[in-house]
């Protein structure tokens, strides 16, 4: 079992036994309190957001799910607000990456994945249009949809290349004896992401076609 699953496992099970110990004190705060067990609890729900992520290739069908299972908005529907502005050059050796040459075209969309009005990842994706269809292309350019809804008749699959740990709330070495943080007045302070993929998304007959960095925010653990 790798280790990051088994990990989220075992950091599940535990926020659940202490769940109810530390309801009082979420709902007595603004975000999350500054104490050892909500520390625990957010490292929990990280590695398994986490966990979930590496093991499906739709990430956004993931955060739909993980929206509703939270209750994070009203109804559970992401939507890809469109970012306007520069577009950004390709990473060093993603041409490789994606098994194209020097004159191949490629089109970069940023988007922020929200659910309800709370935003949960901010996504740079570069993908190659003449290995989309021309109905997916032009959804691409004019319409709001998730990039994983519209090329979703590919029946891609997901590669991933990195999944970072932005911030942890416990210290390095915190399972193996390390002393957790002392409790504090103050809220947890949590910066703006937390969580970052990157990965290759690769067509049914095994093309790849889009090469894509995903930034997840502190919302994914916001409380309603």
């Amino acid at each position: 079992m790798p280790d990051i699953v088994r990990r989220a496992g075992y950091l599940a099970v535990f926020s659940m036994l202490i769940a109810a110990s530390s309801l009082s004190a979420r709902q007595s705060s603004q975000g999350w309190p500054d104490t050892p067990l909500s520390r625990t609890q957010a490292l929990a729900e990280l590695q398994t957001l986490n966990a979930q992520l590496l093991s499906h290739p739709s990430a956004t069908l993931t955060l739909e799910q993980w929206c509703g299972v939270h209750h994070l908005a009203p109804i559970a529907k992401i939507v890809a607000q469109r970012v306007h502005g520069a577009d950004k050059p390709l990473p060093d050796g993603a041409r490789a990456l994606l098994g194209i040459g020097p004159d191949e075209p490629v089109r970069y969309r940023r988007v922020a994945l929200s659910c309800g009005d709370v935003v949960l990842s901010d996504a740079d994706n570069w993908y190659v249009p003449s290995r989309l269809t021309p109905e997916m292309n032009q959804q691409l350019d004019t319409s709001d949809v998730p990039f994983g809804k519209v090329v979703q008749p590919l029946h891609f699959r997901r590669q991933t290349l990195s999944a970072d740990l932005l911030w942890s709330p416990l210290p390095e070495g915190w399972d193996s004896g390390t002393p957790l943080p002392p409790m504090s007045e103050q809220p947890l302070a949590i910066p703006d992401h937390v969580l970052q993929h990157r990965a290759v998304l690769f067509t049914g007959d095994n093309q790849p076609f889009s090469l894509v960095v995903e930034s997840y925010t502190r919302q994914v653990l916001a409380r309603p």
